[in-house]
């Protein structure tokens, strides 16, 4: 199998949103099947439309195909200063000085934000790839990420491509449910 990478800025991002919709459909089959609102197709493009806004510095989109067809994405951006992305933070060491670890220059913090991978492409390394692909040209010093606890397969392969728990949040999105925050350099 030979998976194929198209990079696309935040514009490129909007000009595909119904394949980014179609993706996320074929991705996740069950979360959407759970009525939960959050999963709800409409809910996702909203996130998407604000994430891929123009003022989310940085944003970078990958999309991932097979033989030509969609097969995952994966996408994220720079955390600008006051990045709303730290909002109701829990740092799992209390020693650890929140302001000074949450400050942002528009270049620290890479915000991954989200990686899918349609479901009849499970389980063949697309989404290290698309990882592996995405990250390597970040220039950033660091990674962050949202995890639902609950979600042991995502959670267990984060942990094994480097990345570590420094606590939790529940982003102000309608609906959203608590996830665990992971970092790596």
């Amino acid at each position: 199998m030979s998976i194929e990478f198209q990079h696309y800025d935040d514009a490129g991002a909007r000009a595909l949103r119904d394949t980014v919709e179609d993706v996320y459909r074929r991705s996740y089959v069950d979360a959407i099947a759970s009525g939960d609102p959050f999963n709800s197709p409409e809910e996702f493009m909203r996130r998407f439309d604000s994430y891929s806004s123009p003022r989310n510095t940085g944003f970078e989109y990958v999309l991932a195909t097979v033989g030509g067809t969609p097969a995952g994405q994966i996408w994220g951006w720079s955390l600008p200063p006051n990045a709303a992305w730290w909002g109701g933070l829990h740092l799992d060491d209390p020693e650890t000085d929140i302001e000074e670890f949450t400050t942002e220059t528009g270049s620290r913090t890479f915000g991954l934000s989200e990686i899918m991978v349609c479901k009849e492409y499970s389980g063949q390394g697309i989404a290290r790839a698309m990882h592996d692909e995405l990250l390597a040209g970040r220039p950033e010093e660091r990674a962050t990420l949202l995890v639902d606890p609950d979600n042991p397969r995502a959670y267990e392969r984060y942990l094994r491509w480097g990345w570590r728990r420094i606590g939790y949040l529940r982003p102000g999105w309608p609906d959203a449910p608590r996830f665990d925050v992971l970092i790596r350099p």
